[in-house]
């Protein structure tokens, strides 16, 4: 039984720290055709040596293993600080989901328990990591910090998040964007997790707003997290629908085809715009769909780590 199989359950989120030690420990036990080949159980204890560096602390066994050189770590190292920041807008609810799964979730449920996968990873390496959490206001905003007890807090307003089943409507993610960028005072590795979807006349805001993130040396990676099947593909049978936006509550009466070609263009050229900005503003842009798994967003981190420490 793979760990898909042993996860699918209308219970999936009742124990967010263990799922997303499985999660992880999944992840780990499949990348043997990865550049981490070798790099599975004593990741933990490791980092990979880089030339010039002392060789004192090198593990001759591990290398007798993988033929690759790591150093030993240390208890006091912490040689990362990360902060995660999640968008709780209502459109990251979308789709509905009655019994989740990890092949059925919504943005949002993705979005947790995405991160609190790379906070395993983060705990487990002994690195620092902080948490932002925004809708139509700054809910939650948490400094980076390595405790078990801090860690431990940061999951309880993950699962908050995902037992809320009143999110608020709208969001004004560039103004709360600029507020993070303005607390994060020490070179941190940031990770972005959202739908990015904001009112046409707001984009140029938004954009702003990323910009404003790359200050102070940050290195900023974005997850953008999407529904393919609906919200890209605009895949709905050709019966008459009423599409409702449920920040807005604006809707409208149509027949899927008749306009399935003109949102394809649209959405379209707002994520090539998005990915142009975030090429601009040396911001690493990551589609995340919530039809895929995590091996995306896993690998996304790994490597961005590898390259900041």
């Amino acid at each position: 039984m793979n760990i898909r199989d042993q996860l699918n359950s209308s219970k999936l989120f009742a124990n967010l720290e263990l799922l997303a030690k499985q999660v992880v420990e999944g992840f780990i036990s499949g990348i043997h055709k990865s550049p981490f080949h070798g790099f599975s159980a004593e990741f933990a204890e490791h980092k990979i040596y880089n030339t010039g560096e002392s060789t004192k602390h090198i593990d001759w066994k591990l290398f007798a293993k993988t033929d690759k050189l790591y150093t030993k770590r240390y208890e006091e190292e912490t040689n990362l600080r990360c902060h995660m920041i999640l968008d709780n807008s209502a459109s990251m609810y979308y789709p509905e989901v009655q019994n989740p799964r990890l092949d059925h979730l919504n943005k949002v449920s993705f979005g947790v328990l995405a991160i609190a996968a790379i906070m395993h990873a983060l705990k487990k390496q002994r690195d620092a990591v902080g948490l932002s959490i925004y809708s139509d206001d700054y809910n939650f905003y948490s400094g980076e910090k390595s405790s078990q007890r801090h860690f431990q807090m940061l999951l309880d307003q993950l699962n908050g998040v995902v037992r809320d089943k009143n999110p608020s409507k709208a969001s004004n993610t560039y103004e709360h964007l600029h507020l993070i960028a303005e607390k994060l005072h020490r070179r941190s590795l940031v990770f972005l997790f959202s739908d990015m979807l904001q009112p046409q006349v707001e984009q140029d805001q938004l954009f702003e707003a990323l910009r404003h993130l790359t200050y102070n040396k940050h290195e900023i990676v974005l997850f953008h997290l999407t529904d393919e099947t609906h919200e890209v593909n605009f895949d709905f049978d050709n019966r008459p629908k009423r599409f409702v936006d449920v920040e807005t509550g604006e809707h409208m009466d149509l027949y899927a085809d008749s306009i399935r070609e003109a949102y394809q263009i649209e959405i379209g050229a707002y994520m090539d715009q998005l990915k142009l900005k975030c090429a601009q503003y040396k911001i690493k842009y990551v589609e995340a769909r919530v039809q895929d798994d995590f091996s995306t967003v896993l690998n996304t981190f790994f490597v961005a780590r590898q390259k900041f420490s």
